[in-house]
């Protein structure tokens, strides 16, 4: 358990670090939204995960140098939430699901997004934007697995 914590607190400080200057849709710094989505995670492993989740989609952060700093069930989930350039969203979003760490980190991402203070700060065509993706996303989510 100590490892873990000393793992959550080398995410968070690396989150802080590679977000740095990064602001949300709102202006908000970036790293925020990080601690709010750990913050609704009660599994330490899942708090590293919300840390770490948009790193290598929004830094320039490498999987390789992840890899060799956490554990591989750590950089699993965080490679299954990346999105990759151009890929379609259904099938990133069944890799989503396909890792239940990343499917639970990733749940308590799309709560935070949707969160109705920080949409509160949003132009009404950015909220509309939103709620059309993460309704998407939630139907991919948890569709069932044999109606693909």
């Amino acid at each position: 358990m100590t490892g873990n914590i000393s793992q959550i607190v080398r995410a968070q400080r690396l989150a802080e670090q590679m977000h740095d200057h990064q602001t949300d849709k709102a202006g908000i710094p970036y790293v925020e939204h990080c601690r709010r989505v750990a913050a609704k995670l009660s599994d330490e492993t899942a708090q590293i995960v919300a840390w770490l989740h948009d790193l290598l989609e929004d830094t320039k952060m490498k999987e390789d140098w992840l890899r060799e700093q956490f554990s591989a069930r750590v950089v699993d989930a965080v490679v299954a939430m990346t999105r990759k350039s151009g890929e379609d969203t259904t099938i990133y979003y069944r890799r989503v699901r396909s890792n239940p760490l990343a499917l639970e980190v990733k749940l308590a991402d799309i709560h935070d997004n949707l969160d109705p203070l920080r949409m509160g700060m949003l132009d009404e065509a950015t909220r509309a934007k939103l709620v059309l993706k993460y309704g998407k996303a939630l139907q991919v989510l948890f569709e069932d697995p044999g109606d693909v």
